[in-house]
């Protein structure tokens, strides 16, 4: 998040970044020559590339996911499209900037035009003005890939038993972001309205990438492309998979398995459709400039989905992004009003008038 006036807490980090980041400051020696002056990114004191630092993907806010049908296959703007998206995002920006809550481009495109979005001061905005026409690049339509008969089955199953409620009937029923337990990976790359940052620490055979809503820190061993090291058992699985990671050239290629399926979505915030536990992603991360690094990420979920899948934008460092505290947890009063408000609507259906 962009450091702004406001009530905002200092940065902490946690333990195990701490220690990683204590080994790295122990051995690393001033980088080699820069990505504009070599075409390759700096090395690491141990001679891998070198990715550290916070990266945030707030260049591709207001990119829709999937691809809106005007656009057909086309993967970029046209010049005339992308001033248009320009134009929304200095309305945007300059309404952030002025402390004025936006009701324009991603807030209506996501929340509606009568939602009152977030407050300003949490509030991010695209510097770098993207041309894409959507994050899926894979397939090129730019949508998903149709459903298994499975999945069909259990979304309609889903949608019919929410409709019949007048509200959750328990926390269960909320999403795992909203109970502030997690986004799953791609929900945490993906950017949304504010605490888009990424932080990249990397040690000997490690690599550390933590993102800055709710916290999520995953440890990524990297191994020998002909020879990695076997994922968990079958039956160890978390909400954030088990990854293995592996250098091809200057690119980071990060394989995860062992995911807890059923709970968590595959869009914003971890929100959409459900992923099976029998989801395996594949991410690239490569080195692009000095602030930049082109995030690509290949769903393969053949429970789930009838064919794999592909998301693909740049994160970018930008002067003053710092990481804050996502304090979800604490205070989180919304999960005790939400299911209050719920059961005096059941209440108030029930008496008699």
């Amino acid at each position: 998040m962009r450091q702004r006036t406001g009530s905002l807490r200092h940065v902490y980090l946690s333990l195990v970044i701490v220690v990683v980041g204590s080994m790295w400051a122990a051995t690393a020696p001033a980088q080699t020559k820069t990505v504009a002056a070599t075409g390759r990114p700096p090395k690491t004191a141990w001679g891998d590339p070198d990715f550290q630092g916070v990266w945030t993907s707030d260049d591709s806010i207001g990119v829709p996911f999937e691809r809106p049908r005007r656009y057909g296959n086309r993967k970029l703007l046209t010049e005339e499209e992308f001033a248009e998206r320009v134009q929304e995002n200095n309305k945007i920006s300059t309404s952030v900037q002025a402390g004025v809550n936006p009701q324009t481009g991603y807030w209506v495109q996501h929340e509606g035009v009568d939602a009152e979005p977030y407050s300003s001061n949490w509030a991010e905005y695209a510097r770098r003005t993207s041309r894409q026409t959507s994050l899926i690049v894979d397939p090129e339509d730019g949508h998903l890939p149709p459903l298994t008969n499975e999945a069909m089955f259990l979304r309609a199953a889903s949608i019919a038993a929410s409709r019949k409620r007048l509200g959750p009937e328990s926390w269960e029923d909320l999403s795992m972001n909203a109970r502030c337990i997690t986004r799953g990976v791609l929900g945490s790359m993906l950017p949304v309205i504010y605490g888009n940052g990424t932080d990249i620490l990397q040690a000997p055979g490690l690599v550390v990438i933590r993102n800055e809503m709710i916290h999520e820190t995953r440890l990524v061993p990297i191994d020998a492309p002909d020879n990695p090291r076997p994922h968990l058992p079958d039956a160890v699985r978390t909400y954030m998979g088990d990854p293995r990671g592996h250098w091809e050239g200057d690119t980071l290629v990060v394989e995860t398995t062992n995911f807890i399926g059923g709970l968590v979505g595959i869009g914003n915030n971890g929100d959409g459709v459900k992923y099976s536990d029998n989801l395996r992603l594949v991410e690239r991360f490569t080195r692009t400039s000095e602030s930049g690094i082109q995030y690509e990420v290949t769903v393969h979920d053949p429970k789930t989905f009838t064919a794999s899948w592909t998301v693909a934008f740049p994160i970018t460092r930008e002067p003053g992004y710092q990481i804050f505290e996502y304090a979800c947890h604490e205070g989180n009063y919304a999960m005790a009003n939400i299911l209050s408000e719920a059961r005096a609507a059941e209440k108030a259906a029930a008496t008699p008038r």
